[in-house]
């Protein structure tokens, strides 16, 4: 479940507005966006859990559209990125990604839509799916103290990422702390907080997302 670090950061202020649309889509706007992130929650967490790191990425200039999925897995809604873009057509560049599952489900939706993307955000995930050929730029974030990342998985998979693929592997991060949920079973011990790992995950992100 979303923790109370997670509501809070539902509340809209000056510098980001917070908006719930009808299909539980929440948006987190900026004043200008620079560019826009749609993001694939991970399996069985309450997608609002991730309400921090999407307003700490807006806060810095990113329109973040945070996707609700059936029964919190979003391998039953592959393709709920589908039309978002069309409604910010003020918005010309765009991302996707997600965490863990979400992460990897988000790989196969941009597998099939790359032309429609810059780039896919990969947060303690994989991509099952080939797009070495796709034109995507990716970026790969993970902790060095997550327990729940298969790793076997994680490393099998990178031949599918790009040769100019950029990892980083977090000093003190777990897996549970993309998000906002608490301690996640299997997880290993965090030497840095949550708040810690967000905040330097989103300017990863953004100094990434600056290099196009």
């Amino acid at each position: 479940h979303a923790d109370k670090d997670a509501l809070k950061a539902l509340e809209g202020d000056g510098a980001v507005a917070v908006e719930q649309i009808g299909d539980g889509r929440i948006v987190f706007a900026p004043d200008q966006p620079a560019a826009g992130l749609i993001f694939y929650p991970g399996g069985k967490v309450e997608y609002t859990a991730y309400a921090p790191l999407l307003r700490s990425m807006a806060e810095r200039g990113i329109l973040c559209v945070l996707v609700r999925m059936p029964f919190n897995l979003a391998v039953f809604d592959i393709d709920a990125a589908d039309g978002i873009q069309e409604e910010f057509p003020e918005i010309d560049d765009w991302y996707i990604g997600g965490h863990s599952l979400g992460g990897s489900m988000a790989a196969s939706y941009a597998a099939e839509h790359a032309q429609d993307y810059k780039g896919l955000i990969l947060l303690a995930a994989y991509a099952a799916e080939d797009i070495r050929q796709s034109g995507l730029r990716v970026i790969s974030v993970y902790g060095d103290k997550d327990g729940v990342l298969d790793m076997e998985k994680y490393a099998g998979n990178l031949k599918n990422l790009p040769g100019d693929m950029e990892e980083h592997i977090m000093e003190g991060g777990c897996h549970a702390q993309f998000g906002s949920y608490g301690p996640q079973k299997g997880d290993g011990t965090p030497q840095i907080s949550g708040k810690e790992q967000r905040e330097i995950t989103a300017g990863l992100i953004m100094e990434w997302i600056g290099q196009d």
